[in-house]
């Protein structure tokens, strides 16, 4: 389950909710870099300690872990902030998108097929009067409670399709709202 967290501002005057992705990612996230990165490392040291190499491998390494710890900063600063002002994103490369009060048009939330499996997840969509994708949440990364506060929020009518959709069938109905590359049909 994602994190939430109530924050007042002036003194009470508005209440602001601030959901997080679920927090197992975080882990699931650092336990593969260490996996990855500790054998293979730990490998290359051994078989160039004894030689003129090991600084080109030490600078590797750093620069690995100056990576992770940008993407651990990246992950703790990603959040949906819920409140009167409207619903604020801060995505996970830092783009800030703001949908205030009156600018959703459209509100979509899709229980969607993994990859070839009959598991679902829910994605929620959130898009302008123009059919412009503002806000984007999927299954993978915030729960369904976090979609439901941020419906609560936008206060507009929410489409819910009875069945669950396949990405191809999300790709006909919905293909502005899917990303570039999940517009592309790779295999026919």
């Amino acid at each position: 389950m994602s994190e939430q967290t109530d924050v007042d501002r002036d003194a009470g005057a508005a209440r602001v909710t601030v959901l997080r992705p679920h927090r197992h990612l975080f882990t699931r996230g650092i336990v593969a870099v260490l996996a990855l990165t500790t054998p293979v490392f730990a490998v290359v040291y051994w078989l160039t300690i004894p030689g003129p190499g090991w600084p080109f491998v030490l600078a590797a390494h750093l620069v690995v872990i100056a990576a992770t710890v940008v993407g651990v900063a990246s992950f703790l600063n990603t959040t949906i902030s819920v409140g009167r002002d409207g619903v604020r994103e801060r995505g996970f490369f830092g783009r800030t998108v703001h949908v205030a009060p009156g600018e959703a048009g459209a509100v979509i939330l899709v229980q969607v097929y993994e990859s070839s499996t009959l598991d679902v997840l829910p994605q929620l969509f959130v898009a302008s009067d123009q059919g412009r994708l503002l806000i984007r949440m999927r299954g993978q990364f915030w729960s369904q409670a976090d979609m439901e506060r941020v419906i609560e929020e936008l206060d507009v009518p929410v489409t819910r399709p009875e069945e669950p959709m396949t990405l191809n069938q999300l790709r006909r109905t919905w293909p502005r709202l899917l990303y570039w590359f999940e517009r592309a049909r790779l295999g026919r």
